[in-house]
């Protein structure tokens, strides 16, 4: 029971943003096995992401994050541009280029979000499941519900771009590289506000979260509109 009740921050979120998804997509719903499979693959990507933040510490490009917000605010924006939300994103991006691009399932343009998502998800189980042993319990249930927001909205952005040139049959290079620039320049930034001054920069982060899920919503609708019609 101790045990469970450990790992309740990142199981409940998990569930929760799981099943609003699912509800999201009720026009043609995912297989649920599917959906299980990409979340795993977030789970992946956040393997993909440590191995690539190791091979930067090889060639001596890994920062402590940390203690450049308290010594040099500009090196930071650089580290989180550059580095950060690059490399989160291309983690979280290339399970679905190589997997999910090749399911069956996905045959209508609001599915590139959804499993966009739950890749954004599974990434994000596995960065708290990280920071379990540092959090109190109220920072954990904060940062279980708030870390999958981030991951699956910077996700959306790549994951719709994508799949909508993937199923009106275009080359998709140009949408991977102009979508992943996008979700890894707002990640970067958003990481950049937050980690600089946590206390006070969380309106900001906040309204720049609140902006992306108001355009999310307003895609997500869209989709749904277009596919009862059709």
């Amino acid at each position: 029971m101790g045990q469970l009740l450990a790992i309740a921050p990142i199981a409940v979120p998990v569930l929760f943003w799981a099943a609003y998804h699912y509800h999201q997509d009720r026009h043609l719903p995912e297989p649920p096995q599917k959906l299980l499979l990409t979340f795993l693959l977030g789970m992946v990507a956040a393997g993909i992401s440590a191995a690539l933040y190791a091979g930067l510490g090889i060639v001596g490009l890994r920062f402590d994050a940390g203690y450049l917000a308290d010594t040099n605010a500009w090196a930071l924006l650089a580290y989180a541009l550059l580095a950060i939300g690059p490399i989160e994103e291309i983690a979280k991006l290339l399970p679905f280029l190589v997997v999910v691009l090749r399911f069956r399932d996905l045959d209508e343009p609001m599915d590139g979000i959804i499993y966009a998502s739950f890749i954004g998800l599974g990434y994000a189980a596995v960065e708290n499941w990280q920071y379990l042993e540092y959090l109190t319990t109220l920072e954990a249930i904060a940062r279980g519900f708030a870390s999958p927001v981030i991951h699956i909205l910077f996700a959306s952005i790549w994951g719709h771009w994508v799949a909508q040139a993937h199923l009106a049959g275009r080359p998709i290079l140009a949408s991977v590289i102009a979508s992943t620039a996008v979700a890894a320049a707002l990640h970067g930034i958003y990481d950049f506000i937050v980690i600089l001054n946590p206390r006070f920069a969380l309106p900001v982060a906040g309204l720049m979260i609140a902006t992306i899920w108001l355009w999310r919503l307003w895609v997500l609708r869209t989709l749904h509109r277009e596919a009862s019609q059709d």
